[in-house]
């Protein structure tokens, strides 16, 4: 395959996260055994495939690729995608969409599906998707993707399987639904972000976003403009019960051997070992 965009993996309990996230550059995921993706700042050829996506926001470092993306799928003659994105965007998204057909003269066929914060997704039997308000400098959402499972509720765990057989066939309702928080997902916030919405600290895997690191950067104004500083994770590293911490978005002001310098100075265990990089 094209390796025309940047890149990184990482693999963790049967589950992929691939990317790439640069603040005011592009930002785009996805999680391939799941069949969908967060954001499209770019859109690495290989992503074609991904038929599910779900947009934080419209600043262009996350949707800009949108038009590609949709029109590849349409040169490969694959369906068209469903698109999740914050309901106000959905009609100028639309028509930004229809103006790119017109030049480009091949239809922009897609599912645009409008969002709203604290609506709840059937995404299939199995997976539920949580719509979470973040803080930012426009409105945004982020996600939480969950497994949903049925399991025996507990007064029939001591009966035998012939038991449980039978109360099944007489009706009665033996199990009860448990939800497995998978992935967190919460393009640029604030703070704020996570603290309004626990559910992204019990994720198994978060992905989120530390733009600023240095000690002399405004903290104010970082929080005003809607993103993080390494300071909030080091004020809040005791809420973090996810097994995976992903942060990206750096700035761009910071290279890599930089990033890593500053914040193991700061976090020395790096989260019990938990808080990756991506930078």
């Amino acid at each position: 395959m094209l390796n025309n965009a940047p890149l990184k993996t990482l693999k963790y309990d049967g589950l992929t996260v691939e990317g790439y996230s640069r603040a005011a550059v592009q930002s785009y995921w996805r999680i391939p055994e799941l069949k969908l993706g967060f954001d499209l700042g770019a859109h690495p050829w290989d992503f074609m495939g991904v038929p599910t996506w779900f947009i934080t926001h419209c600043h262009l470092d996350h949707i800009a690729a949108l038009p590609l993306y949709v029109a590849r799928r349409r040169l490969m003659k694959m369906a068209p995608p469903k698109i999740y994105l914050p309901a106000y965007a959905v009609d100028a998204v639309r028509r930004m969409l229809d103006s790119f057909q017109r030049l480009d003269r091949g239809r922009m066929n897609c599912d645009l599906i409008g969002v709203e914060s604290g609506q709840e997704i059937e995404l299939s039997r199995e997976l539920i998707v949580n719509v979470l308000k973040t803080k930012h400098t426009v409105p945004s959402v982020g996600y939480a993707i969950s497994e949903r499972r049925k399991k025996l509720k507990p007064e029939f765990l001591e009966l035998s399987g012939e038991q449980i057989r039978d109360l099944r066939e007489s009706g009665t309702e033996i199990t009860h639904e448990i939800r497995l928080p998978l992935i967190g997902f919460t393009g640029d916030t604030s703070a704020e972000g996570l603290d309004d919405n626990p559910l992204f600290y019990q994720t198994k895997i978060l992905i989120t976003e530390m733009t600023f690191i240095a000690d002399d950067h405004r903290k104010e104004l970082i929080r005003k403009n809607g993103h993080m500083h390494l300071d909030d994770f080091v004020e809040r590293q005791h809420k973090f019960k996810n097994e995976v911490v992903i942060a990206g978005h750096f700035s761009t002001r910071y290279n890599m051997h930089q990033a890593k310098k500053i914040v193991t100075k700061r976090l020395p265990d790096m989260l019990d070992g938990r808080l990756k990089l991506w930078v």
